[in-house]
């Protein structure tokens, strides 16, 4: 029976996570709209579904969805393909039905198969570009969108030319503005009675601060004031049918259309794929070590996507950056993401114009810290540690999300994971020993519990370089599963070389299932009877091996 979770046993704790999401996930939200080629409030519907009805829904304790970053380069080109907005959203619509589907038959269970040192790589891949995308935001160099992950930009630049350019346009009031929120994020860490305001959150106060401190440079003429293209840009509905305006519905005449139909397909796996790798992520993170049901999830995300299409909003998956920030903040429950999707919807409807003095500044200082988070030194020393075999597929996971994007980098990371586990189940596979005894070598060979057609070259070989006059022994005893192909190679190396070459062999520990018989005593023999074969109506030599050695 399912333990009936309680909402609001944690709602202090929550609330102030919740309220450290919304900021963060604000400007995210209408940079990734901007960056999409959709309505600016396209991105905050999203945001608002995937904080209320996604949180309700979902089964984890830490994640957050709304408009991902991974998806901004399929939604930009679709809305190109398919023309208008409103069809976009019929492919959106398809692909919330693609994902409700793949959650009933259970396809959520492939997270299962995403190595931890993959998982840790992307999130510390992750991490860093935070860091990378919003030191020139914290400089006051905003020609970058924000929630942009990509290391190719769509102008043309790259990460590092635009972290280059940055010296050219800093902004003293933003470098000061991030410097005293940094400060303020850390010492809310750090110092001892401050970790104690458990309702205040560090980051509300840098916002609140942040927002001071430029209305006071402003108000006085000093130069230090940040004009209004580096603040939060929320749009502000003039009239109610201004703010009519923002619901989009579907046109759902573009059913017909295979392009909408390849688009849907399309969004719904890699916002599927995403959402797991999110999910799996947001696991190890959680302090509680609390296991989600990724299969109630696809389902969650299916519903959500549906709702967001239907109203004009992006598609959405569940996504780190919000889910490390909402874990950082110290959330408890689901309901600090609720929280955040509601605080959304009050702020669109409310206080656009107050949301609008935030410091961009500020919030890259917020985001500074949940990337070093995500990539604490700690981490690379933890995997260097543990050996090549761990720290090899870490590391290439995580450089290829910095240069490419998180699907290319985990497929690397998860490649180069089996490639280890091949070597390593090839060298495994059986162990090669060689004892002295007074009356000559016995050469033992000891498979191990699994013995499959992969390790058929490297046994192939060590029969191959037995050499004449040996004696042998192959023990099966501890064998679980051997292949065909092994069994065969046994079977042909007993009963033709080893007896061409004068090679003693005797089997040991093997199942009957393997219709190899364990060796006896006795020397190796071979016998010949003839049998009439009514099939192929003539006589057949057949062979009878006596399974036996000498002592």
């Amino acid at each position: 029976m399912t333990k009936k979770i309680n909402l609001f046993a944690n709602l202090k704790s929550d609330f102030a996570s919740g309220l450290v999401v919304f900021l963060v996930a604000l400007p995210l939200c209408l940079g990734i709209a901007m960056a999409s080629g959709a309505p600016l409030f396209s991105g905050i519907i999203s945001g608002v579904i995937g904080g209320i009805v996604i949180g309700y829904l979902s089964k984890s304790h830490i994640s957050v969805s709304g408009p991902a970053a991974g998806l901004t380069a399929i939604v930009l080109t679709a809305i190109s393909d398919l023309g208008a907005f409103d069809i976009f959203l019929t492919a959106v619509f398809i692909a919330g039905l693609i994902q409700l589907g793949l959650g009933f038959i259970k396809a959520g269970s492939i997270s299962n198969y995403f190595p931890t040192n993959v998982i840790e790589g992307m999130l510390a891949g992750i991490g860093i570009i935070i860091i990378l995308k919003q030191l020139p935001h914290a400089f006051g160099y905003d020609n970058d969108f924000e929630g942009d992950q990509s290391f190719l930009q769509m102008d043309g630049s790259n990460t590092f030319s635009t972290l280059l350019g940055v010296f050219d346009y800093i902004q003293l009031g933003s470098v000061v503005i991030t410097i005293i929120s940094l400060l303020i994020l850390i010492a809310w860490d750090k110092v001892s009675f401050l970790k104690k305001l458990k309702l205040i959150p560090g980051a509300l106060v840098a916002v609140v601060i942040g927002v001071v401190l430029n209305e006071i440079f402003t108000l006085s003429g000093s130069s230090l004031a940040i004009a209004k293209e580096h603040l939060v840009s929320l749009p502000v509905p003039t009239s109610f049918d201004e703010f009519k305006t923002i619901f989009v519905t579907p046109n759902f005449s573009g059913i017909m259309n295979p392009k909408v139909w390849i688009v849907g397909l399309t969004i719904a796996i890699v916002a599927s794929i995403e959402t797991l790798l999110c999910i799996e992520a947001s696991d190890r993170m959680d302090v509680q070590k609390r296991y989600t049901d990724t299969n109630v999830e696809l389902k969650a995300q299916g519903i959500g996507n549906i709702l967001s299409a239907l109203i004009g909003g992006l598609p959405m998956t569940s996504v780190v950056v919000r889910s490390s920030a909402n874990n950082n903040a110290g959330a408890k429950s689901k309901m600090s993401t609720i929280i955040h999707g509601i605080l959304l919807l009050i702020s669109v409807v409310a206080i656009p114009l107050i949301l609008n003095k935030i410091p961009l500044a500020t919030l890259a200082a917020v985001l500074l810290l949940v990337g070093y988070k995500l990539a604490k030194p700690a981490t690379f020393k933890h995997f260097w540690e543990k050996g090549k075999y761990q720290f090899l597929p870490f590391i290439a996971t995580l450089l290829a999300v910095v240069f490419t994007d998180l699907l290319k980098g985990v497929v690397l990371g998860i490649i180069i994971s089996i490639i280890f586990v091949l070597k390593g189940n090839l060298k495994r596979a059986y162990s090669f020993r060689k004892e002295q005894y007074a009356d000559g070598d016995i050469i033992h060979i000891d498979l191990a519990q699994e013995v499959s057609f992969l390790n058929k070259a490297a046994i192939k070989s060590t029969l191959n370089d037995i050499p004449e006059n040996s004696k042998v022994v192959i023990h099966a005893h501890d064998t679980v599963y051997i292949a065909h192909d092994i069994l065969d190679l046994i079977h042909e190396f007993k009963t033709t070389r080893a007896i061409d070459e004068n090679i003693k062999v005797k089997l040991k520990g093997f199942k009957k299932a393997y219709r190899l018989e364990n060796s006896g005593e006795t020397p190796n023999k071979v016998t010949f009877e003839h049998y009439y074969d009514a099939a192929q109506r003539k006589t057949i030599k057949r062979e009878i091996i006596l399974e036996e050695l000498t002592k």
